[in-house]
């Protein structure tokens, strides 16, 4: 039994906690192709289109998702995250803040990925250890090789987020 294919046609997307429309969305248009030249939402990157390096991850009804690989239309109806969701300029986010604070960027290219995917872990697991921040970030690629500045930031992060330290 085949299911029926998504058509062409207008899209609703609830994204950082505002619901937005495009009259016009290709069914196979990826929701990384919506939020970047649609919403102007610039924090997913393109950078496989394989969904296989996660510059392009967002958090998709809590799950970290690669939006490159997720048709728009597949999106409808479920709350979307963005880094942008997450804090301002004025007002980092902790694991922003964190991210920031431990130069764990030297491109920067993958960083929304990595900050994305911490959110989920930290969502999940307040403390985590060593093992569960590298499974965490497993399938996020830094081709510069920040990954001890990028451990320290989710440390710190996790650190942030305990009860004494909130602000």
């Amino acid at each position: 039994m085949s299911h029926p294919r998504p058509v062409d046609g207008p899209v609703t997307l609830c994204v950082n906690g505002h619901t937005r429309t495009i009259e016009f969305v290709a069914s196979d248009a990826p929701l990384l192709t919506v939020l970047r030249n649609d919403f102007e939402l610039n924090g997913p990157k393109y950078g496989c289109g394989l969904g296989q390096c996660g510059a392009c991850t967002v958090i998709v009804d809590g799950q970290a998702t690669r939006s490159c690989v997720v048709p728009a239309s597949a999106a409808v109806g479920r709350d979307i995250v963005t880094l942008e969701g997450l804090g301002t300029p004025e007002k980092l986010h902790f694991i922003q803040r964190a991210f920031i604070e431990e130069q764990a960027a030297q491109c920067g290219y993958c960083l929304n990925g990595m900050v994305m995917s911490t959110k989920v872990l930290l969502e999940r697991n307040a403390s985590p250890t060593d093992a569960d921040i590298r499974d965490a970030l497993r399938y996020n690629l830094c081709r510069c090789g920040t990954h001890i500045e990028i451990m320290e930031a989710v440390r710190r992060a996790a650190h942030y987020q305990q009860p004494q330290d909130e602000q």
